[in-house]
C-alpha cells in the first residue's frame, strides 16, 4: 500500500494509484492461508492488471502500431507460448481452483502485451522490465502453489524470488509512471 500512497502523493495518474492499491490488497490476501483468501488475492491482482492495461494503452506514449515493430512480435509470441504452456501444466493440477487460475492467465498476458505499445522514452522505459518481472513473479508463484511437490528444494527459495520480482515490478511501475 505504501507504493500506492507514494504514487498518490506524487500526483501520479489515478490509474497507477488504483493498480498499485489493488495489488496491495492482493498481497494482503495471499498472506492468508486459505483457498478463499487465495481466490480473493487472485481477483485483486486480476483487477490490478486490468487497470495496468488501461494505464498502458491510454498513456500518451502508447502506439498500438508498436506491436508490429521488431522485437515486439517475438515478445508477443513468447508471452503467448508461455501462457499456453502454463495453462497446459496448470490445468490438471489446479484442482478446484482450475477455472479462476486458468482465467487469470489471459489477464496477466494482457498486461504483458499491453505494455508493448509504450514507446520506451524517459522513465516509461522501466515499464517493460517491470511487466516482465510481474509475469515472472506470477509464474513462480503458480509453479510453487500448483507444480512443485511438497518438500521440493525450490520451495526454500520461491517465496524470496516471488516477493523480490513482484516488488521490483511494482516499484518499476511507480518509477515509470510518476
Amino acid at each position: 500500500m505504501l507504493l500506492a500512497i507514494a504514487a498518490g502523493l506524487s500526483g501520479a495518474s489515478w490509474l497507477l494509484v488504483a493498480a498499485l492499491a489493488l495489488c496491495a490488497v492482493g498481497d494482503w490476501m495471499l498472506l492468508r492461508d486459505s483457498d478463499g483468501a487465495f481466490m480473493a488475492g487472485v481477483g485483486a491482482f486480476a483487477a490490478g492488471h486490468l487497470v495496468y492495461v488501461v494505464l498502458f494503452i491510454t498513456h500518451p506514449l502508447a502506439d498500438p502500431a508498436r506491436w508490429s515493430v521488431m522485437p515486439q512480435p517475438l515478445f508477443i509470441f513468447a508471452l503467448l507460448a508461455l501462457g499456453l504452456g502454463m495453462a497446459w501444466l496448470l490445468m490438471p493440477r489446479a484442482g478446484d481452483l482450475q477455472g479462476p487460475v486458468l482465467g487469470y492467465i489471459p489477464i496477466i498476458l494482457a498486461m504483458g502485451l499491453a505494455v508493448l505499445v509504450l514507446e520506451p522514452l524517459g522513465a516509461v522505459r522501466f515499464a517493460l522490465p517491470a511487466a516482465l518481472l510481474f509475469v515472472m513473479s506470477d509464474l513462480i508463484l503458480a509453479s510453487e502453489k500448483f507444480l512443485l511437490r511438497p518438500g521440493h528444494p525450490a520451495e526454500a527459495a520461491t517465496p524470496y524470488v516471488v516477493w523480490t520480482t513482484y516488488w521490483l515490478a511494482q516499484f518499476g511501475f511507480l518509477v515509470a509512471f510518476t
